[in-house]
């Protein structure tokens, strides 16, 4: 039995040791070593060329240092919060809910004499747009008014139980207002001519509140021209005027 199995192993094997004779002696020896010494000059170039170099110790990475980390800041006032309301005062209850039938330039005087300022000369205050921001269903009143020539003020009018509320308030240099899917995108330049800042701004039930805070690439456009003069003004922004914005378009851009 050990002399046919030793004889079976052999056989078994035979083949393998042809095999592995043909490979030591035939010519995909001669093949690999060729390949072989043609591959080493390459590596050799490789490395001469595009070798490993050192730029030094790396530097070590610290976490911020926080100064006064004990200290927070306390919140927002009513008087500071730009989105807190306030009904304007002197100004008549709109039965319809509807900033449309309000006066435009009343409501301005109104709310700005209730701060114990001047209210604005009429050519300091922008087309008044008319645009659904609240989610009623009814038309909000958007104003700008321009302070000088880069500083302005953007305030937000609805009606909330046939009252006249100021919804918001906010100063600063507006590159640009815009309106999406209900949204009020605020664009002001940074230090970076390329890039503005966008505060997006929605109604979340009770209030204009912050949604977004970032930042976006400078759009080059040729700025509109305002036509008219104060008279012009006051006379589209009159008692029941709708303005040339409906309540599903967008608000102008700004300067």
């Amino acid at each position: 039995m050990r002399g046919g199995e030793d004889g079976c192993a052999r056989r078994r094997f035979r083949p393998w040791r042809r095999v592995s004779s043909r490979w030591r002696n035939g010519p995909w020896r001669c093949i690999c070593r060729a390949t072989a010494l043609c591959a080493l000059p390459l590596l050799a170039g490789c490395a001469g060329l595009e070798g490993l170099e050192s730029d030094g110790p790396a530097r070590d990475v610290k976490a911020p240092l926080a100064l006064w980390p004990e200290y927070t800041p306390a919140p927002l006032g009513r008087e500071d919060n730009p989105a807190a309301l306030r009904p304007v005062a002197g100004v008549p209850h709109v039965p319809s809910g509807s900033m449309a039938d309000a006066d435009p330039l009343a409501v301005l005087d109104a709310d700005i004499s209730a701060e114990g300022q001047h209210p604005p000369a009429p050519q300091a205050v922008r087309r008044p747009e008319l645009h659904d921001l609240t989610d009623d269903g009814k038309p909000d009143l958007i104003t700008v008014i321009d302070l000088d020539p880069r500083t302005s003020e953007l305030r937000v009018y609805s009606v909330r139980k046939t009252v006249v509320t100021r919804v918001l308030v906010l100063r600063g240099v507006l590159a640009g207002v815009e309106l999406a899917a209900g949204h009020l995108a605020v664009r002001e330049p940074t230090k970076d001519p390329r890039y503005v800042s966008v505060t997006d701004l929605v109604w979340d039930g009770r209030a204009m509140a912050l949604w977004d805070l970032t930042l976006d690439e400078v759009r080059r456009h040729q700025t509109r021209q305002a036509g008219g003069g104060s008279g012009s003004r006051r006379s589209r922004a009159g008692r029941g005027s709708r303005g040339p914005g409906g309540s599903n378009g967008s608000a102008g851009s700004g300067p």
